[in-house]
């Protein structure tokens, strides 16, 4: 299959590790030059990007807070200095926040929850649309989670934000449609991260048995389906909530 990714550009948000880290790995692999953001992580970041060289891509790395606005818009001019444009873009980055009930937690958690988890595919949208728009059209995918479709005890900031993205990415498709430009979103349920370290082998043994497939998603699960929604063979499909869900 063609996916149309060879020569274009792509920047991923949270890119250092996980899930984020996947994705960059695949749509390298189908040709596309990659910006691979992180905040903190530099050391993480540079192995991803070193691993892309070695296989003949193009890849770099760029720090950013993508909940601070102007940091956001230095990183997209920066990208299209460097690689020549943009074409792709990938919200991944995210925090759960922990797990609290919502008498726990402080108007600071939700605020940071939201800035990271919500906000920032805001203000990664914004600097970005403008650069699709001269390129003629491009991809915007937004990595969503289940908890904001289905809630979930003990995370109510991370499910609020993650229905957010849902909701934000429908409605920023029907405004781009026409631009050739699609915003789709990727819902992922338990994948084989650090994310979800907190748990116990008890606990995702039973998170596995409660999933048709019979097993947690692994990130390169994930990647795939964002690849498709990026690629050339995704045209005529925007503002969809694709689950990565195993069955359940």
């Amino acid at each position: 299959m063609d996916t149309g990714l060879n020569g274009k550009v792509a920047l991923v948000t949270g890119a250092s590790r996980g899930i984020g880290a996947a994705i960059a790995r695949q749509l390298a692999a189908e040709g596309a030059a990659l910006v691979i953001n992180y905040r903190e992580a530099h050391e993480a970041a540079e192995r991803v990007a070193a691993e892309i060289r070695a296989r003949g891509g193009r890849a770099l790395t760029l720090r950013a807070d993508v909940t601070d606005g102007r940091a956001v818009d230095r990183m997209v001019v920066e990208t299209v200095a460097a690689l020549g444009g943009l074409d792709v873009l990938v919200n991944n980055a995210g925090i759960s926040g922990g797990r609290r009930e919502v008498a726990d937690v402080t108007p600071e958690l939700w605020r940071q929850v939201m800035a990271v988890d919500l906000d920032a595919v805001y203000l990664c949208c914004h600097a970005t649309i403008p650069h699709l728009r001269r390129r003629g059209g491009g991809r915007i995918v937004n990595v969503a989670a289940r908890v904001g479709l289905a809630g979930i005890a003990g995370f109510a900031p991370y499910a609020a934000a993650k229905g957010g993205v849902i909701a934000f990415t429908k409605s920023l498709a029907k405004e781009l449609a026409r631009d050739r430009i699609t915003v789709n979103a990727v819902v992922p349920g338990a994948t084989r991260t650090d994310f979800i370290s907190f748990m116990t082998p008890e606990q995702l043994e039973a998170a596995a048995r409660v999933i048709p497939a019979g097993r947690l998603a692994e990130p390169e699960d994930v990647a795939r389906v964002v690849v498709f929604l990026a690629s050339a063979q995704a045209e005529y499909l925007t503002g969809e909530a694709v689950g990565v869900l195993g069955g359940q």
